[in-house]
């Protein structure tokens, strides 16, 4: 059996100061994956460093936001015939060992999604106190309105069989596309699995938007959409 094409999806926006080092690590740890990265409008030296790499490079001419630049890679992705699309952070927070279990899970056990958990195990020590417990009630809420039996509600690190796609739609340009992800799988009843993954919290990363600040928006996120 043939090894299935696997297209890691690298939102980027103003990621020059990281985004050499989060492709190297990618490309270091399993030279197979495609990597698409896709700068959204990015003001600083993005575009440009993802040219030193052998990645695919779509450029949005202005800033539309995460959810977007995901749709925009899925897309490409799927043009070039993907079997797993997996969706990953430039701002090197995340790690590329954790990608393969979230693949073999779909491809293996044959699920539509594999999701990534940050307290599937011992969390970081160093995510912020206040983060921790508003992912906790962003999560209490998901499982109310969505009833999913998950454990974090916005973990951006996933694997997608490539057919899930037919009925799971990004439309959510900024962060929201996050929650939509999840409330499209308890709609159209996706198979999915939360496998645990860990986050590297780092000064850079909070600065960029993983610190306390934006958890308090994703939770007012999750609220004003009521879980729609």
């Amino acid at each position: 059996m043939a090894e299935p094409s696997v297209w890691v999806i690298i939102p980027a926006y103003n990621e020059g100061q990281v985004l050499a080092e989060t492709l190297r690590e990618l490309q270091e740890y399993n030279a197979s994956y495609h990597l698409v990265v896709v700068d959204d409008g990015s003001t600083d030296n993005t575009s440009g460093i993802a040219r030193e790499f052998a990645v695919h490079l779509l450029v949005h001419p202005m800033n539309l936001g995460q959810g977007a630049a995901l749709a925009t890679g899925i897309e490409y992705a799927l043009r070039q015939k993907a079997d797993i699309v997996v969706t990953f952070d430039a701002d090197g927070q995340m790690r590329p060992a954790d990608i393969n279990p979230l693949v073999e899970a779909v491809v293996k056990d044959g699920l539509d999604v594999a999701l990534g958990s940050r307290f599937l195990k011992s969390a970081d020590s160093k995510m912020p106190t206040l983060k921790k417990i508003i992912l906790r009630l962003g999560t209490i809420f998901t499982r109310l309105t969505t009833g999913l039996n998950i454990t974090d509600t916005h973990n951006g690190l996933r694997a997608f069989k490539a057919e899930t796609f037919a009925k799971l739609h990004i439309t959510q340009n900024g962060m929201a596309h996050a929650s939509e992800i999840l409330t499209a799988i308890a709609r159209c009843k996706l198979t999915y699995r939360e496998l645990p993954v860990t986050i590297r919290y780092t000064e850079y990363s909070k600065r960029k938007g993983q610190g306390a600040s934006n958890a308090i928006n994703i939770l007012f996120e999750l609220f004003s959409r009521g879980g729609k």
